[in-house]
């Protein structure tokens, strides 16, 4: 695992009385029963992410990417929660949709792994695990323990860190995410790199993917904000690409062009773009 850690910052953390977990799927990925995110707010900060156009973070009075809140978990309560959902049928969980359940609080609070624990005693139909960080690997075993029913999906936009430093700089190392790629296929777990959003690359950058992973999915600021580009233009990533000099690549047909080259390196059916390739 990456040992480089991304500047400090002064984060805000807040408890609260245990709360529902699992909350209906809705809009974007209506294809799942329920979300879960185990956490409020990320540290991440990603500069592109939908979520700080979303009330969660308007309405909070601090910066988005300056506060995350651990969801208070209690385990017999969940696993109530848990069993409840089962007895109704099929169940299919996206997490997370609105945090990262792998960022820095989870090495302290463990809200991810005691939720996995639960899941991996009875499993669900399928989980999908949204992250970029390497964190994952620590929960090797678990996924494992629930084998076909899980998919990782890291995400990974780009091949150049001078481009993740300025459009995410708190988030982990790309090459950090490979390595973790790799270690969960060795360990046989069923994994994706979630090129979402396609942010400036190399033009080695698809076949690094085509070897790296046994699937992609592609996404852009204009199919994948959850509303046709306008979050993307509010938080003016148009303007962010122009001052990194690449205001050029700021078109929906850059990503449709990034999905024929991985097209060109990859089997047929391992390439997705946007909601089919999160559905389960």
């Amino acid at each position: 695992m990456d040992n480089s850690k991304p500047e400090q910052k002064q984060i805000s953390t807040k408890k609260k009385a245990p709360i529902r977990l699992l909350n209906p799927a809705s809009g974007y990925l209506t294809g799942y029963s329920y979300t879960l995110n185990p956490y409020t707010g990320c540290v991440f900060g990603c500069s592109y992410c939908y979520v700080r156009r979303m009330p969660i973070a308007l309405f909070r009075n601090e910066p988005w990417g300056e506060w995350v809140d651990a969801k208070p978990l209690d385990i017999a309560q969940f696993h109530k929660e848990w069993h409840k959902a089962l007895s109704k049928g099929e169940v299919t969980v996206f997490m997370s949709s609105a945090t990262d359940p792998y960022q820095p609080e989870e090495f302290k609070e463990q809200v991810t792994r005691r939720v996995l624990e639960v899941m991996a005693e009875a499993p669900p139909g399928f989980v999908l695990v949204q992250t970029r960080s390497p964190l994952v690997e620590r929960d090797i075993d678990l996924l494992q323990r629930l084998g076909a029913h899980v998919r990782v999906s890291m995400t990974v936009e780009t091949d150049l860190e001078a481009v993740r430093k300025e459009l995410t700089p708190a988030a982990p190392p790309i090459a950090a995410r490979l390595r973790a790629i790799r270690k969960l296929r060795e360990a046989g777990i069923a994994v994706q790199a979630a090129v979402s959003p396609l942010l400036p690359c190399s033009e080695a950058f698809s076949a690094l993917l085509a070897q790296a992973v046994e699937r992609v999915v592609v996404d852009d600021f204009f199919r994948g904000d959850g509303s046709s580009g306008k979050r993307s233009a509010q938080l003016k990533m148009a303007e962010r690409y122009g001052a990194l000099g690449h205001g050029e690549l700021y078109t929906p047909e850059t990503a449709d062009r990034f999905v024929l080259e991985l097209k060109r390196h990859m089997p047929e059916g391992a390439v997705y773009f946007g909601q089919a390739g999160f559905m389960p």
